[in-house]
Parts: structure tokens; sequence; C-alpha cells
């Protein structure tokens, strides 16, 4: 007979995502051990290796979730029913958002999506891309000049990833610029940039 799972152990999982994922966003992937991680949680090897099978695992989930929650924001804020500035902002504003608590899943998907097997490395990566595709719809929506020009779309599409991804280097919650007056420069940004390129 299969073994019954405890009611709390989706809880304990995420519990043991949330601390992989700041021990990797600290220490690097590399450096951080299952036992470091079983340390840090206060459980044994065995019983994080019942959750996950291995760090890869975990680190597939702490991304993957990551991507999983932002494409589903993403995509409830889209609007292509919306002004060109008006849908992009919703995009760039909910993007942020969803970046709030989240800066250490945020780091290890950047820093260490690649030191995954290539199979899963790329099922990662096919997520990143629908992400792309969804925000680069709001880009191209500006002007029909850029729908056609991919060559200019996609850059474009990307540097606005730019200001949005490395917004957690800098951002400090109560300084001089809150996460509404930035998601309101950056499309400024992309809008007067795409209209002065085309």
């Amino acid at each position: 007979m299969a073994r019954s799972r405890a009611d709390d152990y989706d809880h304990k999982r995420r519990a043991i995502l949330d601390k992989a994922a700041e021990l990797f966003a600290e220490e690097g992937f590399d450096r951080t051990s299952i036992s470091r991680i079983s340390a840090a949680c206060g459980v044994s090897k065995a019983l994080l290796y019942h959750y996950y099978g291995s760090k890869d695992d975990l680190l597939f989930d702490v991304i993957g979730q990551h991507l999983d929650s932002l494409i589903e924001i993403v995509e409830a804020a889209d609007d292509a029913n919306l002004a060109p500035q008006a849908r992009l902002h919703a995009l760039v504003t909910a993007i942020l958002e969803a970046y709030r608590g989240a800066n250490a899943e945020h780091k290890v998907q950047i820093n260490a999506l690649s030191q995954l097997p290539p199979k899963r490395a790329e099922e990662l990566k096919d997520k990143e891309r629908r992400l792309v595709r969804i925000v680069a719809g709001a880009v191209a929506a500006i002007d029909p000049a850029l729908a056609a020009d991919r060559a200019l779309l996609m850059p474009l599409t990307m540097s606005l990833f730019a200001m949005l991804n490395w917004h957690y280097m800098w951002y400090r919650p109560g300084g001089a610029m809150s996460r509404e007056a930035y998601a309101d420069m950056v499309t400024r940004l992309i809008l007067s940039g795409a209209r002065d390129l085309i």
C-alpha cells in the first residue's frame, strides 16, 4: 500500500523550497549542500530527501514555481483591449509586484538556471520564453511597425526585462523612488524609446 501524505506535507515542502532559495541566492547553488539546507530547515537529510530527491530537484522547483507564478500574474494583467501605454504599464507593474518578496527566487533564476542538466534547463527556458512572448506582445502594440520588425522588437523587449530583472540590485523599500514610480518611469522610457527608434 502506498504511503499516505501527511496533512502538512505541502507546507513543509514549501518551507524547504523557500529556505533552499534563500541559501542558493546567498551562498550560490554549487556551495550549498543538502546538509546545509537540511540544517537550515531544522530537519534531517533523510526527511529532506523524502520531499526532494536531489539538489537539482530543489533548484528546478525554486525556479519553476517562480516562473509559473510570474506567468500567471502577467497573463492575468495583460489586456489587449487597453491602450498601448496602459497595457504596458499594467504588465510592468504586475512584474514588479510579483518580484516583491521574491528576490531570492529571482536571483536564483538569473544565476543558477544554467547549472541544471540541459533537458531540465530547457524546460524552464520554455517558461521564460512564454513570459517574454506575453510582454513582447504588449511592446509590439506600441506601433504596428514594431510588430513587423522582430529584429527591433526582441532587443527592446529584452531591454525592458533588463530594467526590471536587475531592479532588486538597487531598489530599497522606502527609498527615493517607489515601485509605482519606477513602473511609470520604465513604461515611459520604453514607449518613448520605441517611438524614437521606429
